[in-house]
């Protein structure tokens, strides 16, 4: 029998299908078993347009079968088959697809009873069934279309072309037989007559095609005892065959919510996401629009062991019309929400050829815009209605959250805002910015916070103390990143963030208080200079400070970058001398060191200068910085005493 050529533009073409356009062998499969389900599409929407078939959607299967000796692995199904001009044109003809003639066939049919949004068919590109080349030397095809009487035969090795001819069929339907290539160094083709692979690319893949998938399968018993075998001998077991369905056809997500209890979500998202704690928070959604599809997300209750490493992948499955598209779809998610696992399903998606990637981003984008407002909607009604499942959630995933507001220059800033915390000097316990803006005072104009390595040692540094007596609440940042959030965000609700190591604190003063600290700053003038001439440029400033309480000295910050942000960027490899804060020494005007410093400046101006650099050190000692020498900051502080 004469061999017939691929109608394409050359051999190469369909080397290009087999070897380019997948990226993975293993999703022959999917591709030939979601052609099958086509075929039983077709026949089903026939069977409801003209209603003389005799069928109803429960009367079709697909069936899988295994040729260990023979190395082939059969894909058939009972669905609407083909004419030997079908097979000529359907696989002759490289990417012509019959499930795309046939959707826009019915979606021209004016007089069809069939709605139009019920017409679900999977494949549109007609290069799907190329994928099994991937895996098989020969390829042959066996199909009877519903009605005829005859039986064709399509069979090809590949590029060298292909043959049809007549054959034996009982009933309609197509058989595909796949020869599977010999294994090479690289490849183990035996891997897919694996029961247990086969099982696994199901499962991964097509576990929710709407028909049945079933399998013999091999399975053992225990044979019966013979008589007069003692009672404790070991059982022998036989082997025997049994069908069985690999897959559970019917989507969770695409069952009503009322249908769905708390333990079917949880033990769903713990089954496909291999998770041993229930989920936090269930969001199941489906949209109508532009673009359909419908969302089952989950928020983990406990942060995966790599969350906050590089070796984390971020992204959600990916379904078209429960296929699984793609296992992790990055584009889907914004990284603040990266810990978010789940699956979005849409028919709506311009897909590519090989349906491995998005063809278009419009679509997904639109998605994935909902999806990032969604997240955050139900984050804030878990927030409001269940705060301590919140504040659980914020311990696990709050980080990022705030690395999420930092990044893109806050560009999910105000996405991200009120999802934040921050612990709070007056309620000792993190609290939302909502909720610090809500107790504000009536004449405070900031929203004062302050940076340190825990709440114990920031509550107990010089800045706080004078703000705490006026009965101003601060928040307390522990995490590197806080600070950099903040300054990306600038101000909440109208309300400027403040440090309190910042030089200008907007606390309000009387007259008098201005007036009596102007004339103690022009009294101490001198003296203020001398100390700032022996630090040189380690401050900026050497001033009186009415902020100190007890404490006799701090330092404040002069610029933007404020100390602790030079302590986290200073940290990092290769910033030890890129990053410096300007500092400001400032002294506690109403401390008798104050009275100290003018003894020495009319007695011992060398003195003056010692004593500015114990005072530089134990500031930078409160802060948490490093002293530049420490055994110059020892030797000082003995000859003092001696």
């Amino acid at each position: 029998m004469a061999k017939k050529q691929f109608k394409a533009e050359s051999k190469r073409l369909l080397d290009l299908m087999i070897n380019s356009i997948y990226t993975h062998k293993e999703i022959f499969l999917r591709e030939l078993i979601s052609n099958a389900s086509d075929a039983m599409d077709k026949l089903y929407y026939k069977s409801l347009a003209s209603d003389n078939t005799g069928l109803s959607r429960e009367d079709f299967q697909i069936f899988l079968e295994v040729n260990r000796d023979a190395r082939t692995l059969t894909i058939s199904d009972n669905g609407i088959g083909m004419t030997k001009e079908e097979l000529e044109n359907n696989l002759g003809t490289i990417a012509k697809s019959g499930s795309l003639l046939f959707k826009n066939e019915q979606l021209k049919n004016e007089e069809g009873e069939q709605p139009q949004a019920d017409i679900d068919i999977i494949g549109q590109f007609g290069v799907g069934f190329y994928s099994a080349f991937m895996v098989a030397d020969k390829v042959t095809v066996v199909s009877k279309a519903f009605g005829e009487e005859q039986a064709w035969q399509w069979e090809s090795t590949g590029a060298d072309g292909y043959t049809v001819s007549q054959a034996e069929k009982d009933g309609h339907g197509t058989e595909i037989t796949l020869t599977l290539k010999s294994n090479t160094e690289d490849e183990a083709y035996d891997e897919f007559l694996s029961e247990y692979k086969i099982r696994g690319l199901i499962k991964k893949y097509s576990d929710y095609i709407r028909y049945p998938i079933r399998m013999m399968v091999e399975k053992s018993r225990p044979k019966e005892k013979p008589e007069g075998a003692p009672e404790d001998a070991a059982p022998e077991y036989e082997t025997y065959q049994e069908l069985e369905t690999l897959n559970s056809m019917v989507p969770l997500w695409k069952k009503s919510k009322s249908e769905l209890s708390e333990e079917d979500y949880n033990n769903f998202y713990k089954e496909k996401f291999y998770d041993f704690k229930d989920p936090a928070k269930v969001i199941h959604t489906s949209v109508e629009g532009v673009v359909s599809y419908t969302a089952l997300l989950f928020i983990p209750g406990v942060a995966p062991f790599n969350y906050y490493s590089k070796d984390f992948e971020k992204g959600l499955q990916l379904y078209s019309s429960g296929v699984m598209i793609m296992d992790k779809c990055a584009d889907l998610l914004p990284d603040c929400f990266s810990f978010v696992r789940g699956l979005v399903d849409s028919q709506d998606l311009s897909l590519n050829i090989s349906r491995e990637m998005l063809q278009h981003d419009r679509q997904l984008k639109a998605i994935a815009s909902r999806l990032e407002k969604k997240i955050q909607s139900e984050l804030l009604s878990m927030q409001k209605n269940d705060r301590d499942a919140y504040d659980e959630f914020f311990k696990n995933f709050g980080l990022q959250l705030k690395y999420g507001v930092y990044e893109g220059y806050g560009a999910k800033k105000d996405l991200l805002a009120d999802l934040l915390m921050f612990y709070s000097s007056t309620e000792k316990k993190p609290m939302t910015l909502s909720e610090y803006v809500g107790r504000m005072r009536p004449d405070q104009k900031c929203i004062y916070y302050a940076c340190g390595e825990n709440t114990e040692r920031i509550d107990k540094l010089p800045q706080t103390e004078l703000l705490k007596e006026k009965g101003y609440e601060i928040l307390y940042l522990t995490d590197n990143v806080d600070e950099f959030a903040l300054k990306v965000m600038h101000d909440y609700d109208e309300k400027e963030f403040k440090s309190v190591a910042d030089e200008n604190l907007e606390i309000q003063q009387t007259e008098e208080e201005k007036e009596a600290a102007e004339k103690l700053a022009e009294e101490n003038k001198e003296l203020l200079e001398l100390m700032k001439g022996a630090l040189g440029d380690k401050v900026t400033e050497v001033r009186l400070s009415h902020r100190l309480k007890s404490h006799p000295v701090c330092i404040a910050s002069g610029s933007d970058m404020s100390l602790e942000m030079e302590k986290v960027l200073s940290s990092m490899p290769g910033g030890e001398d890129s990053f410096k804060a300007e500092k400001v020494l400032e002294l506690n005007a109403s401390h008798p060191i104050l009275k100290a410093l003018q003894k020495a400046y009319a007695d011992d101006k060398e003195k003056v200068k010692a004593y500015a650099q114990l005072l530089y050190n134990q500031a930078l000692l409160i802060e948490g910085m490093p002293v530049e020498d420490p055994v110059e900051f020892s030797n000082a502080i003995c000859d003092l005493m001696v």
